[in-house]
């Protein structure tokens, strides 16, 4: 720890005078489940001594993927640097806060089932090689209408292009709400615009280490949709929510640093590419274990229907420094913003497993001393099928059913999860995809009812 750096004392003391000046009356404790749904359990403000001792309880037998009923106990720790008023609730004499935390077990040892307990270990695990992990996520939603129940429609509140402004964009006043709202809760934004579909927008914030930038991505999905409905909008971040359109993605930054050197482990001037050996054995460990952890970075069964030709979304195994048809990208800045982008992973993922399991599947190939295969700079969307295969270029899983097959016999998933989350998110998963098997749907009924 630096000499200028807070120390828990001081974090807290600055807690109390916030509550007191903000008047903040009650607490929120949040954690998410697998599937990355956001929960919180609602403290007064007098509790905050005991909050921050880890001493709430919560019934764990009611979370998805946590606990039976029979070890159901469990406590919320937060993370003290997480605490923020939230704008929306300020009033005169009134607001509220929150505070993300980790889940313990009542001997005080890390509950395996807590997905921010899973990307720790994973951190750790950097940190024991001498790492530490940067992440910036790029993470797509669209804005929808709702209907007079407040539920989601099929349409969009605007008629926008890529990049188009107002009036064409009527989102760009929802998108000036929402940065004001995170950067009130500590964000640094980097970029706003309108996306490429009609009604789908984007919000780009600063970079973080792995376990801050879960935190960010996570507080910024809970952000977007409560700011969207405000406006009687709803904001989804549903991989593919409308056919013939460009889906949600959710690209992710990601670079190892030195610890000891204090620089980027994927800079070398002297490739020609400006990349080191260790960023090639980066790409070269997410190329070799990408199919085994896509069930975790694209979890739904919809997240298959945006990994298809034609919409941006790649769908084949491949990298380049140039090329946006390629899964891996390595964007043009270099020195100590050098780092490799995979764009396969979508916004419904749990942001906490979803790091984890791209920088676990990145370490191995480091680990392995893997080499990254021959990069493919050519379109690969404008490839015939013949070209793909004389280049040997392969496909991602093209169902949720694939996916979990991979899934469940590679490495990649128990290793980082851990036995207990794999086990549980392997087993929700399966039961999603059954029971999407098992429906009959809109399009079987139209198709086949009057024809046989």
């Amino acid at each position: 720890m630096s000499v200028n750096a807070p120390t828990r004392e001081s974090i807290i003391e600055t807690i109390k005078e916030t509550i007191e000046k903000k008047n903040v009356e009650l607490l929120h404790m949040q954690f998410v489940d697998l599937e990355g749904t956001l929960k919180h359990v609602t403290i007064t403000a007098e509790q905050l001594d005991q909050a921050v001792n880890g001493e709430t309880m919560f019934d764990g037998s009611s979370i998805t993927g946590f606990t039976p009923i029979n070890q159901s106990d469990l406590y919320l720790v937060p993370d003290i640097t997480t605490f923020a008023v939230l704008p929306w609730t300020e009033e005169e004499g009134y607001s509220e806060a929150r505070f993300l935390c980790s889940v313990k077990k009542p001997d005080g040892s890390d509950f395996e089932g807590d997905p921010r307990n899973v990307l720790k270990k994973t951190v750790k695990r950097a940190k024991d090689q001498g790492y530490s992990i940067s992440v910036g996520p790029e993470l797509e939603f669209f804005l929808f209408e709702t209907d007079e129940y407040g539920l989601p429609t099929q349409r969009t509140q605007d008629v926008g292009g890529y990049f188009e402004p107002s009036p064409k964009d009527d989102g760009e006043k929802v998108r000036l709400a929402i940065y004001k709202a995170l950067k009130m809760l500590g964000f640094t934004i980097e970029a706003s615009h309108h996306e490429v579909a009609v009604g789908q927008h984007e919000i780009n914030f600063k970079y973080a280490d792995a376990l801050a930038s879960a935190d960010a991505a996570t507080t910024y999905k809970w952000v977007v949709k409560t700011v969207a409905k405000q406006f009687g909008l709803h904001a989804t971040f549903m991989p593919k929510p409308l056919a013939g359109a460009n889906g949600n993605g959710m690209h992710v930054n990601m670079s190892l640093f030195n610890d000891e050197k204090q620089e980027n482990s994927f800079y070398d001037e002297s490739d020609k590419l400006g990349l080191s050996s260790t960023a090639y054995s980066f790409i070269g460990g997410l190329i070799d274990n990408v199919k085994d952890f896509v069930a975790v970075t694209n979890p739904l069964v919809n997240s298959y229907k945006r990994l298809v030709p034609g919409y941006e979304a790649p769908c084949y195994i491949a990298w380049s420094a140039s090329n946006r048809s390629a899964l891996i990208r390595i964007p043009a800045t270099r020195g100590p913003g050098t780092r490799v982008e995979i764009r396969c992973p979508d916004p419904s993922a749990n942001p906490y497993l979803a790091f984890a399991v791209i920088a676990s599947a990145g370490l191995d190939g480091v680990e392995r001393d893997l080499t990254a295969p021959a990069s493919v700079d050519a379109d690969i969307f404008s490839m015939t099928p013949e070209e793909i295969e004389e280049r040997g270029i392969d496909n991602l899983p093209t169902s949720l059913e694939q996916a979990l097959d991979r899934f469940e016999t590679g490495k990649i998933g128990e290793l980082t999860l851990g036995e207990h989350a794999f086990n549980e998110y392997l087993g929700l998963k399966r039961g999603e995809w059954d029971e999407f098997r098992m429906t009959v749907h809109d399009w079987e009924v139209s198709a086949y009812q009057s024809k046989f």
